[in-house]
């Protein structure tokens, strides 16, 4: 543990000794930026409107690279987005909304609970939408030699889509990651899946019918199915050889038919109605927990949550989803 704090530490320091040069680098940045991404098709218009104004956000980097889905373990991660507290509010949405969810539900073949749930584990049901500036936020991550292709990639689109009026600028605030609305749509995601679902005109990922909507297209666009599984939590036999066992979320591997998994589960009768179904084994808590048992805690994962781990990809992230999502499923 000291040898962890120590590492903290001297982390801290360097960060803070960057952010002495950052703002002078970051204004740089912006003459380049704005050439590139005219380039890109992006209207001066727009980036000297919006771009401009952006600022160097020291805070973003400090999320970005502790983020608590890979520092929390497995049981207190899910106990505190899968909560009780967390049933009754997502409970309230539904009840004043069904019709609106129901209908939604329906067309776009997506479990309602689901919705929910993802909804609850985002922005807690709409009360925590994050107060960024996204434009800033995407800005830094863009200025930031860590991810810098992927949130460059998104600025430019959130600029098109800003160019295009699709959004307003002046409404986007949202999580320091550049994600917007109750269920933290990226720029490309509001692109690709978002619906002006009342027919208002706009694309208003706030509001309880063109988020739920937006978001349940996107979802049934991955290939959710309804009636598979999610995930089980199981107990693993020592036999099962290490190369079977997904620490990371990165990417799954060592998937196999779930009659083929069954030998290195002890109790099978969860899953004994799956046989055919794709699926594979994760051990979230590995590269977490400070000496852990490699074994345990362990879930077969199927096809369904590995695409909510397209929505974030984090393995605690995939379980807390659809843990309350099995909560909301016996509660409505």
């Amino acid at each position: 543990m000291k040898k962890i704090r120590l590492i903290i530490i001297v982390f801290i320091f360097l960060l803070n000794y960057t952010y002495l040069y950052a703002d002078d680098s970051f204004e740089e940045w912006k003459i380049n930026f704005k050439i590139y991404a005219q380039e890109k098709g992006v209207s001066l218009i727009t980036l000297n409107k919006v771009i401009n104004k952006s600022k160097f956000l020291p805070n973003v980097i400090k999320y970005d690279r502790y983020q608590p889905e890979f520092y929390e373990d497995t049981k207190t991660y899910i106990s505190k987005r899968a909560s009780n507290k967390k049933l009754k509010m997502g409970s309230k949405v539904y009840f004043d909304n069904n019709v609106k969810i129901n209908i939604i539900s329906k067309k776009y073949k997506v479990d309602k609970d689901l919705l929910l749930s993802l909804m609850g584990v985002e922005t807690n049901f709409g009360n925590y939408l994050g107060k960024m500036d996204i434009v800033s936020s995407l800005a830094t991550l863009s200025f930031d030699k860590r991810r810098s292709e992927f949130f460059t990639s998104e600025l430019i689109t959130l600029l098109k889509l800003i160019d295009n009026n699709i959004v307003d600028p002046d409404l986007l605030f949202g999580s320091w990651a550049g994600a917007f609305g109750n269920f933290q749509f990226m720029p490309s995601t509001i692109k690709n899946y978002a619906i002006d679902f009342d027919n208002d005109g706009e694309i208003n990922l706030k509001s309880t019918e063109d988020s739920f909507a937006s978001a349940a297209n996107y979802l049934n666009k991955l290939g959710w199915i309804n009636k598979n599984p999610c995930f089980y939590k199981v107990d693993l036999k020592k036999s099962i050889p290490d190369n079977y066992l997904n620490i990371s979320a990165k990417k799954i591997h060592s998937i196999k038919k779930v009659s083929y998994l069954k030998k290195y589960i002890k109790d099978t009768k969860l899953i004994n109605n799956y046989d055919n179904l794709n699926a594979a084994i994760i051990t979230p808590d590995a590269e977490i927990v400070e000496n852990p048992n490699k074994l345990s805690p362990a879930y077969i994962i199927f096809d369904n949550y590995k695409l909510i781990l397209k929505w974030n990809r984090s393995l605690r992230f995939g379980l807390a989803v659809c843990t309350l999502k099995e909560k909301f499923k016996n509660e409505l």
